[in-house]
């Protein structure tokens, strides 16, 4: 008996985990330092330890599903995925970078975040192997 309620506690935190990650990503469409990936890749993770139906739900999407995908089977991200982010990314860092009234400090902090993911992004395969 404890064991069960230890399990449906588990799941219901995964549950719970999978849905603020959720929230994260969708915030990081539009935030450009809130990476959006990471958090979906978290997102399935925990939808695939909690519920099998929004699991199905999330890779059924048309736009993040495919991507999920061939991160978990492939470890790959796609190029059109890769110049998307960077299409997106390096216009708006730069223009917080260049705002004078942001404090030197997060210019800076936000340069090189951009630029780490950047490097993780591109570092990445594109392809099958």
């Amino acid at each position: 008996m404890p064991f069960k309620i230890l399990k449906s506690t588990q799941r219901m935190i995964y549950f719970c985990a999978g849905w603020g990650f959720l929230i994260l990503a969708v915030i990081g469409i539009f935030l450009p330092l809130l990476p959006t990936t990471p958090f979906l890749l978290l997102t399935a993770y925990f939808f695939a330890r909690s519920s099998q139906r929004w699991h199905n739900w999330l890779l059924q999407q048309p736009h993040l599903g495919p991507v999920i995908l061939d991160w978990q089977r492939h470890g790959i991200i796609r190029l059109r995925v890769k110049v998307l982010a960077t299409a997106l990314m390096v216009p708006l860092v730069t223009i917080s970078l260049l705002k004078e009234t942001i404090p030197l400090y997060a210019r800076i902090l936000a340069g090189l975040v951009c630029l780490g993911v950047l490097i993780f992004i591109w570092s990445r395969p594109q392809v099958r192997k």
